[in-house]
């Protein structure tokens, strides 16, 4: 027989036998594809992290856990970790060995954090404003281009703290703040974050407030102190502002000291490499903070995802197997299914090697079309997962 009439009966067996035909081939796709596909997907979330974790030098907050400070500075989660005073931040930049950047990262406003910086974060992060202003006043605040998206938030729109409890019994209202700018997309978390002041984060927490002058309230909200200092002092009667504009901002003042006011993290930038070093002995010495390089942070990290991309990996390579063997063994049986074609063909003048090559083009097609269509389907997916990868790490 020749190689078209060989050809011609091997189609014509496969059309008969589609559903078989049909669960072969999806099976050995999934065997070529899911190593790859998990690979590439591990890949792809690898760089991103890394390059975010690249781009920022240290990171200082409390003695704790490296990771979730980590996490905290670099994606504004673990809200929880413990904070370290303002003063520490500014310590390191009286020093002037490095610039550092405050972040506070622990209210929300419905899904989307709320993140306390200064106006070095934007520069340091190269976002860019695409309408509006940038951040000039307490109650100000810069949305995210997601944030601005999926909520439909505009310049001029405002934006209510979500209150951490919902009846908050120490008397700390939702603050409404104005949108004055909204960023350009950048594929990171900064995407999906409400940018403010640092302060405007304490007002949030109720560290600062504001409301009328003493002057101006009632009598009977005052409480007047007996000493010689003459200090007037409001009762807990007196209205709090839960909105800051241009004619009250003068009147918000924060109790105690600013400098014992909490930040999760800051950014550390050091100014060379002298000045690195000796930033880290400082660090160092004192056993109540933590600098950690988030690089490093998240070398360690990827071990234990490499350690677990391997368990998978040779999962899915067992599975494989177990697949080939099947599929196999669908291949001797039928074979055996197939002895009154074999015989009739034998009867037509067919001999041996025909009819094993038979057998061979079921295998071959199933096997070439399995490796055609898991390489069709990984290009494919090669072309979307970089846009969810940034979709899902941008929050």
């Amino acid at each position: 027989m020749n190689f078209r009439g060989l050809l011609y009966l091997g189609a014509r067996y496969l059309t008969r036998h589609k559903a078989r035909t049909l669960i072969l081939v999806s099976a050995f796709t999934l065997v070529w594809l899911l190593p790859s596909l998990i690979a590439m997907v591990v890949g792809q979330v690898e760089n991103r992290i890394r390059a975010r974790a690249g781009e920022t030098p240290f990171l200082l907050g409390k003695s704790g856990s490296a990771l979730e400070l980590a996490f905290n500075g670099l994606y504004f989660t673990k809200p929880e970790i413990q904070v370290l005073p303002f003063r520490e931040v500014e310590a390191v930049q009286a020093d002037d060995l490095a610039t550092a950047i405050p972040i506070y990262s622990r209210f929300t406003a419905g899904k989307n954090r709320i993140v306390g910086t200064s106006i070095d974060y934007f520069s340091f992060r190269g976002l860019e404003i695409v309408s509006g202003r940038q951040l000039l006043r307490l109650g100000d605040c810069v949305v995210g281009a997601k944030t601005a998206e999926e909520n439909g938030i505009v310049v001029g729109d405002a934006v209510i703290s979500s209150p951490e409890t919902l009846f908050d019994l120490g008397g700390v209202y939702p603050l409404k703040m104005k949108v004055v700018g909204v960023l350009a997309r950048s594929g990171t978390p900064d995407d999906s974050a409400i940018f403010v002041d640092v302060k405007t984060c304490w007002i949030i927490e109720g560290l600062g407030h504001g409301h009328d002058g003493a002057d101006q309230l009632d009598p009977d909200k005052l409480l007047k102190s007996d000493g010689e200092t003459g200090v007037i002092r409001v009762n807990a009667a007196v209205e709090e502002y839960n909105e800051i504009t241009e004619t009250n901002a003068a009147n918000f003042h924060f109790h105690g000291d600013t400098g014992d006011h909490p930040v999760t993290a800051a950014v550390l930038i050091p100014h060379g490499v002298k000045e690195q070093a000796l930033l880290k002995g400082a660090m160092a010495a004192d056993k109540s903070l933590q600098m950690v390089s988030p690089s490093e942070e998240m070398d360690e990290l990827f071990e234990t995802v490499f350690s677990v991309q391997q368990i998978v990996l040779w999962i899915l390579f067992a599975v494989g197997v177990a697949t080939v063997l099947i599929g196999v063994l669908v291949f001797l049986l039928s074979n055996r299914l197939r002895k009154d074609e074999f015989r009739q063909l034998k009867m037509l003048g067919a001999d041996v090697s025909t009819m094993r090559a038979l057998v061979v083009y079921e295998a071959v097609f199933v096997i070439l079309v399995s490796l055609l269509l898991s390489g069709a389907l990984l290009f494919l997916f090669s072309l979307v997962t970089p846009g969810i990868v940034r979709s899902v790490l941008a929050g």
